[in-house]
């Protein structure tokens, strides 16, 4: 079997995470690939391989041999026909901002960015749908939307900045996932280009689809592995008009977590509800430089909670359930915004945490979800293993979706406890969410440096199957290969 890692000969990876032996590109190809894309947009000089060699990835770097940025499906296709002919490793860019290393060029090679591709194509307001480009900004859209009273609800933190087509590879979700989804069940149809060069679409612009094999849904989360979109269409809904959003702080996270479950049990689903233990919370506010509420001595943790709808007396009512709920977990005094500036610098901070924590530490940040029953036990586990591995974890995420972030600091830990003895602990807390009926990535995407792992989750006969998925669609590995479960 044709194995992506395996393309080329004399191909392979350092421990340090650079490419260290690269595929040869003879000058005939390049002068090929500026006639495709034109000269200005096909890009070798130093400073753009390194700007598209990193994400927010901890601190790995692979450089391409070069960087393509072309503007239609057309020029996408011609290009992957003479990679395919040429057998040349693709790597597809978005805005930068994944955390699992799913867009870096481990093998050299061209990476293709999605930068040009940032039209908003046709916004249908009778059917409520949308079709745009991959390299169009998630908060972008979302804001033309909610200008004509329509709503995209999948929300990433790195909204501001990330692409719609990279939430579309990993199948990303947000604060708001544990109200409307993720961005599967937003996703109806794709244009994609193949490896090989030929363009499909998946499925059909219909909210209903028993048609044949769901490609559509193989496309969503495969990370750049399968084909290339270029096109999208999106179903939308009304844009809620009234929200509230509470505070919450806790004398202890495991109460913080328990309360979690109790709150839909309840009857009520809350639009976000967001955990963040104390350290989290306290280096989102050094990072911002204000907090809208103080954070008292006795807060361990605090869930952030958000409700929203179209009528403020049903609202209100979910807000006084969820409040008769809280008080049986030891909460504190429950603070609740009245303003959209007190409700925004609440999200803000939430929103920060991951930058706060990259600022302060090279960590590691691995994408636990598990039923949100088990949240208190996985916090438990974690600090555990902290305990055991002599690392310090800074824990917050979506608790609505039972999605704990875990971001494990190097701070002082040598080379050898970071390289060899904290996969270790991540693999035990790995173990520990498969044996309670959870994952090892709830939005991240397996990318590079979750594959180790994935026998946790995954039985070979299933690794298997994905394997030959990934074979039938690109056959030469070329396209992303080293990611996922190509």
């Amino acid at each position: 079997m044709n194995h992506p890692e395996t393309f080329t000969e004399g191909q392979s990876l350092s421990n340090s995470g650079k490419n260290t032996t690269l595929p040869t590109i003879a000058p005939g190809i390049w002068a090929e690939l500026r006639e495709i894309v034109s000269e200005p947009y096909l890009l070798t000089d130093e400073p753009a391989l390194q700007q598209h060699g990193h994400d927010e990835t901890e601190d790995l770097v692979f450089l391409p041999q070069g960087v393509l940025e072309p503007i239609n499906t057309d020029q996408i296709s011609r290009i992957m026909r003479l990679c395919t002919r040429e057998r040349i490793p693709v790597t597809v860019r978005g805005g930068g901002s994944g955390l699992a290393g799913g867009a870096l060029p481990t093998h050299g090679g061209l990476v293709i960015s999605m930068r040009r591709f940032d039209q908003i194509l046709h916004i249908d307001e009778r059917n409520f749908q949308v079709i745009v480009e991959p390299g169009v900004i998630t908060e972008n859209l979302q804001n033309t939307l909610k200008n004509k009273g329509l709503f995209y609800p999948p929300d990433p933190s790195s909204r501001g900045w990330s692409f719609i087509g990279g939430n579309i590879s990993t199948n990303a979700g947000g604060p708001k996932a544990v109200k409307y989804g993720v961005v599967k069940d937003h996703v109806l149809n794709l244009e994609v280009v193949l490896p090989d060069g030929e363009i499909i679409w998946t499925g059909a612009n219909t909210l209903k689809n028993s048609t044949g094999y769901n490609l559509t849904q193989l496309m969503v989360g495969s990370e750049g592995t399968l084909g290339i979109v270029t096109k999208i269409v999106l179903k939308l809904q009304p844009y809620p008009t009234q929200n509230l959003l509470m505070l919450v702080p806790f004398h202890s996270a495991e109460s913080a977590c328990a309360a979690v479950a109790a709150i839909f049990q309840a009857g009520v689903t809350p639009s976000g509800l967001e955990f963040m233990e104390r350290n989290a919370i306290d280096w989102a506010v050094r990072y911002v430089g204000e907090t809208p509420v103080p954070i008292q001595e006795s807060d361990a943790a605090h869930l952030l909670i958000e409700v929203d709808g179209f009528h403020m007396d049903s609202l209100v009512a979910d807000c006084e359930t969820i409040t008769r709920v809280l008080e049986q977990f030891d909460c504190g005094e429950i603070f609740f915004a009245d303003d959209d500036t007190t409700k925004t610098a609440l999200w803000k901070l939430r929103r920060n945490v991951a930058h706060a924590v990259k600022k302060n530490s090279i960590y590691k940040e691995e994408d636990t979800v598990v039923p949100r029953a088990e949240l208190p036990e996985l916090l438990k586990k974690v600090k555990e293993v902290g305990a055991r591995y002599g690392f310090e974890s800074v824990c917050y995420g979506h608790a609505g979706d039972g999605n704990l972030h875990v971001n494990i600091l190097r701070g002082a830990l040598s080379e050898e406890a970071w390289q060899q003895d904290i996969p270790k602990g991540i693999r035990e807390i790995f173990q520990f969410v498969k044996s309670v009926g959870g994952t090892i990535s709830g939005e991240h995407g397996i990318g590079l440096v979750q594959r180790p792992y994935v026998d946790i989750v995954f039985s070979e006969t299933e690794r298997r199957l994905m394997r030959e998925i990934k074979k039938v669609f690109d056959p030469l590995g070329i396209l992303n290969p080293g990611k996922a479960l190509g």
